[in-house]
């Protein structure tokens, strides 16, 4: 369900970000960011932090809208599941007890039947007192309505990762630099302590942080690193085949299962997968150094957890692209 018509008052307001080319990519971590090569991003206009909890809920208010965590589940995509299995929900962090074998990510989620965007922990949890903490719980096709009714667009990888590095030299290895914590101050909200038993908090906070909690970038982007992941629209895909659409802004819908939907599919999966960015609150060194630009993580459309979020961009000519105006004016909105 998508319905047009925004109030501009109750969006994010948006940064923009130039043209530019960049070297796109890692080779220094883990294989699936590679190959590094130049990549061509056109000028764009992103919201400067992820869509927290309070402008998702006018969404709701606004059009209906019911999330993918929240709908009944078709028997049909979960052939041999015992029906009364079949509710809705999503998959909820939980810490382990003790050390734990890091190869199996099944320790630490769990699917919770009622878990949503309004209970993020399930049944008995809500958000309130974190109406500005980035929404959680919303899967591809959330992030896209919001998007469109919004009158904007989802971002692509390539556009994330060039603004994830705010104008900096994409050689290094974070996006302020090489050094995890410059002058001892912690810059994105990251795992603090012994994944997944132990966290101390960032500056504070277990789990999802305010909007805004670390330093912006150099672009005056917040929360591009940490935090929540990042939904796009582009297809995970890895090596040679990402070079094809590097430079899409426009991806095919998540539905069409078009050559590069296909591709992006595991082995046994009905759903394509599309590439996160920004790593989040979960990412530990030991586990997830992922909170850096290069990095990338692939998630099946219909997913829905604790720790991904998403964030729109309005490009000229597209959805949500204004008259001319004077610099800055733009930013302005909301």
């Amino acid at each position: 369900m998508t319905v047009p018509g925004p109030v501009a008052t109750a969006l994010t307001p948006l940064v923009d970000v130039p043209a530019g080319t960049f070297r796109m990519g890692s080779t220094d971590f883990y294989p699936e960011e590679g190959p590094v090569r130049e990549v061509e991003v056109g000028a764009f206009a992103l919201e400067r932090h992820p869509v927290t909890n309070a402008q998702f809920a006018r969404f709701v208010a606004a059009t209906g809208y019911v999330t993918v965590a929240e709908r009944p589940l078709d028997p049909a995509e979960f052939p041999g599941v015992d029906l009364r299995d079949l509710v809705p929900g999503g998959l909820v962090f939980t810490p382990t007890a003790g050390p734990v074998d890091l190869r199996d990510w099944r320790q630490w989620w769990r699917w919770q039947p009622g878990a949503s965007w309004r209970q993020p922990g399930g049944p008995g949890t809500s958000t309130e007192g974190r109406e500005d903490h980035p929404v959680v719980l919303v899967a591809y096709e959330d992030a896209a309505s919001y998007a469109a009714w919004a009158g904007r667009d989802l971002p692509t990888e390539a556009e994330l990762e060039y603004a994830a590095r705010g104008g900096a030299d994409g050689t290094t290895t974070y996006a302020w630099g090489d050094d995890v914590r410059p002058d001892g101050r912690l810059m994105a909200n990251t795992w603090q302590g012994q994944f997944p038993y132990e966290n101390t908090g960032a500056e504070g906070w277990v789990g999802t942080s305010p909007v805004g909690s670390f330093p912006a970038n150099g672009y005056g982007l917040v929360d591009l690193i940490g935090n929540v992941w990042e939904w796009t629209t582009t297809f995970y895909l890895t090596g040679a085949a990402r070079h094809a659409h590097d430079g899409a802004c426009c991806a095919p819908s998540s539905d069409d299962l078009s050559p590069a939907a296909r591709a992006s599919m595991s082995p046994g999966e009905r759903q394509p997968r599309k590439a996160l960015k920004g790593g989040s609150h979960l990412c530990a060194p030991e586990y997830c150094l992922r909170y850096r630009p290069a990095a990338r993580s692939a998630q099946s459309v219909d997913s829905a957890t604790t720790h991904i979020g998403f964030r729109c961009v309005v490009r000229p000519g597209g959805p949500g692209a204004a008259p001319a105006m004077p610099d800055g004016a733009r930013n302005l909105l909301g």
